[in-house]
Formats: structure tokens, C-alpha cells, sequence
């Protein structure tokens, strides 16, 4: 699908209604449809009352919801999506009712219409299958609330084409959602751990493991969650979460199925009492453990039946329920061995569940789990790498530089391959290196850590700069730091109108250590480059396409048409070769010619006001960097900036900047 502009959703309840917010508020047209004109009327009230409460927030300006909401066309005529790209069903889990809307679905719309259920409980294939259109079926999970949620579920089943499954991804990023690719069985990935985390809650406390309080102090400290168990419950509703369980228990077992416990909180139709008792502290640790051995069993077991990979159930758990660490990444932290002896606990507790098979043999191997966080995929002559770090918007360490630099050689070294595209999960390209591996060897007195840590990463970018392929970087979205210092070191860099650059360094106590002080003088001059270095002024894309940065400016639906155009050119760009800045730069060019740094009395206001947040030390260092690789060749001038890692790394104020940053608190510079 070359195009992706039109999208129905049918059902404008809070799932369908938030569902047609999220995709107007990312630029799309959407026709949301239910049988009652009322239904449709509240659908849009209620999309127009989250979004002034964003007005008050701050998040959105009243002409923004005006626009966004005259993206949504409410109707209840199912010809109004008849020509609909995409169609998604989000009316209530009752088989029958979605079974009779999609042959209704496929009377009415385009042959090359997609359909997509938001089924949380049902098999994608049982509606693919009564449709003309199986190939065209797919299943589209969205998380409560949609328009908050990035998290989306994409379920094919077995017959769904290679077509649809990339219109579904593409569609995805269109509308801001973090991805990720689950197989068409019961539960999908999250909810396969997530409803045994909540069926345990309410055996425990039928069982009398602890009262309401301390169970729930218990789960917020086993996941790291903001709420507990019992008042995510009250939020999404009991009567749901019932539901769930005679769903997945009657395709999976009394591993899963209802407890007592909660179909007689349903049945009194009351929610749960979150101050009942005092949080027992002597408790707490045997109701950690018992959730970790249905939450991290259960996990364990999609990934061995192929449901999901670790590193998707992962973003799950930490986007999609905002855990602050994945089932794997958990099982790392408390190590495999007490991993398996909770999770037996559960095999012992649960007739019919097994030990799972990638438990035992990572028990063998005696590690922690590694985890994939770069997927590279060839596209024809294409080779698209991404960086998959959307919970901690893609920031560069050590993993990550390792495994980029392994999918750039592979690529490099496929003679099929033209072109290498590098992109970021999610609304964000790279915003810049992990500050606490920073922290870390700085308080462990391991700089010579950072400085093989940035060796490694000038040389990657230098073997992308100077590649025999074409080097691509798409900003769809922010990039910050090591981000733009990989952004210009690629050869062409295409953004879309919501892209960004920047330098940020000085005001964490560092400087660009990647080569961004050398590339950006390189391409806009010394003066204006200490501009944007010392100042950490973001650059707009469309800044840094009149500054000649950027190659071209695409929406994002023409993504892949721009990068097929840059794939064929016969001559390659020459990003170095001298441009003219534009006018509206000029003053701030003339404002930092001068490489001394008491020339800025007379800067505007917003300058020194920005300068006066940095450090004092970063700014001597940055700019002894720069006038020093002023007429350098690029490889003396990288070597320039290594030289000057130790002595920057061991200042009071790179230390400060660097655990403010960490902990996100303001920093206080002495310029020491």
C-alpha cells in the first residue's frame, strides 16, 4: 500500500473513540461509525473533552484540537468507509456481533480495503476466515487508553499477505504507536502475563497470602508500576478482567483461568477497596516472588511456543503496561536461578503447566539473557536498519553500538545491497548515548571505559560517512546528541516535517564526543556551528534543510519514495561541498566568529540566557576543540577530540551534569 490516508473505526466507544483520536491527532482523515447516532455524538464529546483537557496541560493549543477534530467524521452509515484504506473493529468482545460486522464490512467497502480487529480475546484468523478477503485481515491490539498508549499489538494470522502485514507496520508508525509483531493465538504476548499477574492478585488474596494493601504494595514493587494490581483492575474494569480469564483459561488451562476471588468481586459489582489494612511489610517478599512465578513463567511460555520474541514482550510489559523493567529483563536482575525456582513454584501449583524449555536451557548456559535491540531487513536492494530501544528512545550503549556496527557489515558487505537506511522505533531517531553507562564509570574511576566506548563509536560512523553504499538516516522525530552526530555522518539524511537536530552537551557537563562539533562546522561553518554546539539550539528539519543538512523533507507516508529516489541517483551528493546560509543565520554566525568567550555581552537576551545554563568548563572545552580542528583533516581532527576525553571526563562539572541528567534534576555548575 503506497499510501495510507483514510482510516474507519467502527465502534465509538472508549476504545473506538480513542482509537480515531490518536489517528487524527497524527495528521490522518478518520470516519468513525457506530449504529446510534448518540453513540457516535458521545464518541466525539468525549474525544473533545480529553483534548481541551490537553489544552490545560499544555500538550495542545485550542486551534490544534480544532484541527484534529475536523479530522474526525462521526456517521452511522457504513458506506462512508467504503473507500477506507484501513478498517479497524473496536465494538465490544461478543464473537457473533464482530463476525456479523466484517461480512457487513465486506459487502460495502473496496476490494483493497484492509480490515483489523482490536479483539483482545478471540482468534484473528475465526473473522479473517468468514471474509472474502483473509489475505487483507490482520489483527491491530491497541492498549488502554489508544490515544495514550503507544503500544500496539500487530497479529497476523496464517494467511494474512506480506503486503498487509507491512501496511499494518506502516500504518503503525504513522500514528505514533511502538510496534510489535505477536502470532495469532490466545492472549496475544501482554496479556498472556499480564491477566495471570491479575488472576494472582485475587488468589492471594483469597488465599490469605496478605490483605489489599499489601498485596498491591507488592505488585508495584515486583514491576516497578505506578499502580497495583487491584487498582488497574478498578480502572479497566472487573468485569472485563473475568472476561479475559474464561478466555484464555478455557484455550489454555486452570493456569489462567478465573479465580473465585474475583468473579465474586464482580458479582458484588464493586471495586476494589485499595485501603483495606495496612501494608504488611513482613509479607511483601513471598508475594513478590509468587507474582514473579506466574508473570515470568507465563512470559517464558509465549516465547518458547514462538508467540512473541523476548525482546517484543519486553517493550510490552514496559510500554504497553508501563513496567519499568520486561519479564526478561527481570529475570536478568534476580538471576536465572531464582528465576526457575519461582517459576516451578508455579509448575507445581498449576496442573497441565510446564516448565518452560527456554528457562531450562538458559539455567544450563548459567547467563543472562542478550537481547536483539538493532533489526536489520532487506527491502529489495534496500537494507533498512532500526534501532529498537523505543523505552529509552533508542539511546546508544554499548549493546547497541555492537550490534549497529554488525548489521552495518552485514549490509555493507551484501553486494545486492545499494542503499543502508538507519531509523529509530518510535517517535524518536536516537536521543543520544545512555548518560548513567556515563555515570557509572566515572564513579568507578573507569574513564579509559568511556574513551574505548567512543573510539568504537567514531569508528562506526566514520565506515558509514565513507561507505561505498549510500548512507541514509531518517528523522522522523527527535534526535539529540549521539542521534545527530550519527544523522551527520550518514551521507543523506531524509526528515519528515516532525524531525529534529540537536547538540545538547554542554548542558550536561560534556561536549558532542562523536565528531558532531567537526561535522556540523563542516557543514554550516565554525561560527554558526559554535552556535548550535555552544548554545544546544535544536534545529527544526526545516532549519537544517535551508542550512543544506538535510536532504529532503517528506511526510511520512512518502518515506520510501524519497528513499528510492536518493537509492537511484546516479551521482552521490557531495554533503561538505560549501553552501550558502541563509540570511536569517548571518547575525548568529557574526555573533560566534570570535573563539574568544567573553565576546558575548552584547548577545541577545535568549542567547546569553542560554549560555548562562551551560557549563562553564564544557564551553572552554568545546571551543578549544573546535578552533583546534579548524583546518584539520578529518581524521587529525578526530583525533583531536579523543585527546580531549579524559580531561573533559574528569571535571566536577561533566560529573554533575551527567548524575543531574541521570536523575533528572537541574544541574549546578561550577566550572571546575
Amino acid at each position: 500500500m503506497s499510501q495510507i490516508s483514510k482510516i474507519g473505526v467502527i465502534g465509538a466507544g472508549h476504545m473506538g473513540s480513542g482509537i480515531a483520536q490518536k489517528i487524527a491527532q497524527e495528521g490522518m482523515q478518520v470516519v468513525l461509525v457506530d449504529i446510534k447516532q448518540t453513540a457516535v455524538d458521545n464518541g466525539i464529546a468525549g474525544i473533545r473533552g480529553l483534548l481541551e483537557g490537553g489544552v490545560k496541560r499544555g500538550l495542545f493549543t485550542p486551534e490544534k484540537v480544532e484541527k484534529i477534530l475536523s479530522r474526525i467524521t462521526g456517521t452511522t452509515d457504513m458506506a462512508d468507509v467504503a473507500d477506507a484504506d484501513i478498517v479497524i473493529e473496536a465494538v465490544f468482545e461478543d464473537k457473533a456481533v464482530k463476525t456479523t460486522l466484517f461480512k457487513n464490512l465486506d459487502a460495502v467497502c473496496k476490494d483493497a480495503t484492509i480490515f483489523a480487529t482490536n479483539t483482545s480475546s478471540f482468534f484473528v484468523h475465526e473473522f479473517a476466515n468468514q471474509t472474502r478477503r483473509p489475505d487483507r485481515f490482520i489483527g491491530l491490539h491497541y492498549f488502554f487508553h489508544p490515544a495514550k498508549n503507544k503500544l500496539l499489538e500487530i497479529i497476523p494470522h496464517d494467511t494474512t499477505s506480506q503486503q498487509t502485514l507491512d501496511a499494518a507496520k506502516t500504518f503503525a508508525a504513522l500514528h505514533g504507536k511502538v510496534a510489535i509483531q505477536v502470532k495469532d493465538s490466545p492472549g496475544f504476548a501482554v496479556n498472556r502475563f499480564f491477566v495471570p499477574s491479575s488472576n494472582e492478585a485475587a488468589r492471594m488474596l483469597g488465599e490469605g497470602m496478605g490483605n489489599v494493601a499489601t498485596i498491591e504494595e507488592a505488585s508495584k514493587r515486583a514491576f516497578g508500576m505506578g499502580m497495583g494490581s487491584f487498582e488497574i483492575l478498578n480502572i479497566t474494569g472487573i468485569p472485563l478482567a473475568v472476561h479475559a480469564s474464561q478466555s484464555l483459561g478455557s484455550e489454555l488451562g486452570l493456569f489462567y483461568g478465573t479465580p473465585d476471588r474475583l468473579t465474586e468481586q464482580m458479582e458484588k459489582n464493586e471495586d476494589w477497596d485499595l485501603t483495606d489494612g495496612p501494608v504488611e511489610e513482613d509479607r511483601i517478599d513471598a508475594i513478590v516472588d509468587r507474582f514473579y512465578s506466574v508473570c515470568l513463567g507465563a512470559a517464558a511460555s509465549l516465547v518458547d511456543e514462538g508467540v512473541a520474541t523476548m525482546e517484543d514482550v519486553n517493550l510490552g510489559a514496559k510500554i504497553g503496561l508501563r513496567w519499568r523493567q520486561g519479564p526478561f529483563e527481570i529475570m536478568n536482575r534476580i538471576g536465572i536461578d531464582k528465576t526457575c525456582r519461582v517459576v516451578e513454584d508455579a509448575v507445581k501449583r498449576y496442573p497441565g503447566f510446564k516448565m518452560p524449555q527456554i528457562l531450562v536451557d538458559q539455567k544450563k548456559k548459567g547467563q543472562p539473557f542478550d537481547f536483539k535491540l538493532v533489526d536489520l531487513e532487506k527491502r529489495s536492494d534496500i537494507a533498512w536498519i532500526t534501532i529498537r530501544r523505543p523505552d529509552a528512545m533508542n539511546a546508544l550503549n554499548e549493546a547497541v553500538f555492537q550490534q549497529l556496527a554488525q548489521a552495518f557489515d552485514t549490509a555493507e558487505n551484501d553486494s545486492d545491497v545499494e542503499a543502508i537506511v538507519f531509523q529509530g522505533a518510535g517517535k524518536t531517531f536516537v536521543a543520544g548515548a545512555d548518560i548513567q553507562f556515563f555515570v557509572d564509570r566515572i564513579k568507578a574511576g573507569r574513564i579509559d571505559h568511556i574513551e574505548t566506548f567512543t573510539k568504537k563509536g567514531h569508528d562506526l560512523l566514520w565506515k558509514i560517512e565513507n561507505s561505498t553504499k549510500k548512507t541514509i538516516v531518517l528523522l522522523d522525530g527527535l534526535s539529540l546528541g549521539g542521534g545527530s552526530e550519527m544523522a551527520l555522518a550518514c551521507q543523506y539524511i531524509v526528515a519528515t516535517p516532525a524531525g529534529s537536530m540537536g547538540l545538547p552537551e554542554t548542558g550536561i557537563g560534556i561536549v558532542p564526543g562523536l565528531g558532531g562539533m567537526l561535522r556540523m562546522a563542516r557543514r554550516v561553518g565554525p561560527a554558526l556551528a559554535r552556535y548550535f554546539v555552544f548554545t544546544g539550539q535544536t534545529l527544526s528539519a526545516q532549519d537544517a534543510f535551508d542550512l543544506g543538512i538535510v536532504h529532503c523533507i517528506v511526510d511520512p507516508g512518502e518515506i520510501e519514495t524519497a528513499i528510492r529516489k536518493i537509492t537511484d541517483m546516479t551521482d552521490n551528493t557531495d554533503k561538505y561541498a560549501p553552501k550558502k546560509i541563509p540570511d536569517r543565520f548571518a547575525p548568529l554566525a557574526d555573533l560566534f566568529a570570535d573563539t574568544q568567550l567573553d565576546g558575548w555581552d552584547h548577545a541577545p537576551a535568549r542567547v546569553k540566557k542560554m549560555l548562562d545554563r551551560k557549563s562553564p568548563k564544557a564551553l572552554a572545552m568545546a571551543n578549544k576543540i573546535m578552533t583546534a580542528q579548524e583546518g584539520l583533516s578529518m581524521d587529525a581532527a578526530v583525533a583531536c577530540e579523543l585527546d580531549c576525553l579524559k580531561d573533559l571526563f574528569s571535571t566536577a562539572d561533566a560529573f554533575e551534569g551527567l548524575s543531574a541528567a541521570a536523575s533528572h534534576r537541574k544541574p549546578t555548575f561550577t566550572g571546575k
